[in-house]
């Protein structure tokens, strides 16, 4: 698997978070400031949808318990031995791709 369109710059417009799938595992695109980040879209707490979340300071917040992540690490804001998969980004024209083979901080 390579790189994969996931979604439009449309869609994510800065300061928002975006869920996606790819084979059946939910992905959050995030635009922090018209920078772009994909992480894994489950929260390891309880399993909570990140792309259903909010983007706070840089962090992607869990819409169930609040836990937050740094959007361009991973790494949980409240205990840095916990982080979330990031993965590549690319923009084609107005199109947004992912690459979820090798996570960026695996």
């Amino acid at each position: 698997m390579a790189f994969i369109k996931v979604g439009t710059l449309t869609e994510l417009q800065p300061g928002c978070v975006l869920k996606t799938h790819v084979d059946g595992h939910p992905y959050a695109l995030v635009n922090d400031g018209g920078k772009l980040h994909c992480v894994d879209g489950e929260c390891p707490c309880t399993g909570g949808p990140l792309g259903d979340g909010a983007l706070r300071g840089g962090l992607v917040v869990c819409p169930w318990h609040g836990w937050r992540y740094d959007c361009a690490s991973g790494v949980c804001a409240y205990d840095d031995s916990v982080k979330i998969d990031v993965f590549p980004v690319k923009v084609e024209g107005q199109d947004v791709f992912i690459d979820v083979r090798n996570p960026l901080n695996g």
